[in-house]
């Protein structure tokens, strides 16, 4: 079972990668599953102009990128999203590239990894929503990093008690990826 850690920011500077880092050095620990960092900035993905809508396109996107997009979130059984909170929604970015393609995510378990000044949880709140639209089921555990008490001015430095939310998290996604996957 494979599980993707997508960096969901593509912003040049971006917390989400050392984010992203502790959240892949955290499960790698934790085992389960196989996890893989995924930097969704590394896929350069255009604002969504493919003319046929990605539900019907049957994986046969017209841009290259977005094939290779597919292909990447194809070979994963199950997701933690690591995600900022911008203006009290999702990341453009990240919501484009879930945009962009679509059967790619069904049936499988979504985990939730926010950061913000409120902890991202009306990000998180956006995820749950829109990642239904897709069958993509959202586990109830999350991970709320604050701007003011989850960072400090050398980087990441997570409360004590972030360790056991995010495991909390891993246990849910590797369980309910099981459950679809079989």
């Amino acid at each position: 079972m494979k599980i993707g850690i997508i960096i969901g920011s593509t912003r040049p500077g971006r917390l989400g990668s050392s984010v992203g880092k502790w959240v892949l050095d955290e499960a790698l620990a934790h085992g389960g599953a196989e996890f893989e960092l995924i930097e969704l900035a590394d896929y350069d993905l255009e604002l969504l102009n493919d003319p046929t809508v990605p539900g019907a396109a049957n994986r046969e996107y017209a841009d290259p990128k977005v094939r290779t997009w597919g292909q990447k979130i194809d070979e994963l059984d199950g997701f933690v999203f690591v995600t900022p909170e911008y203006n009290h929604s999702v990341p453009a970015a990240m919501k484009n590239a879930f945009d962009s393609i679509y059967p790619e995510w069904g049936s499988k378990a979504l985990g939730l990894v926010a950061y913000g000044a409120d902890g991202g949880v009306r990000a998180v709140e956006h995820w749950r929503t829109i990642a239904a639209n897709a069958h993509l089921i959202a586990v109830r555990p999350q991970v709320s990093l604050g701007l003011f008490t989850d960072f400090a001015e050398s980087g990441l430095a997570p409360l004590e008690r972030r360790t056991g939310e995010l495991a909390g998290v891993l246990d849910a996604v590797i369980a309910l990826s099981g459950k679809l996957r079989g």
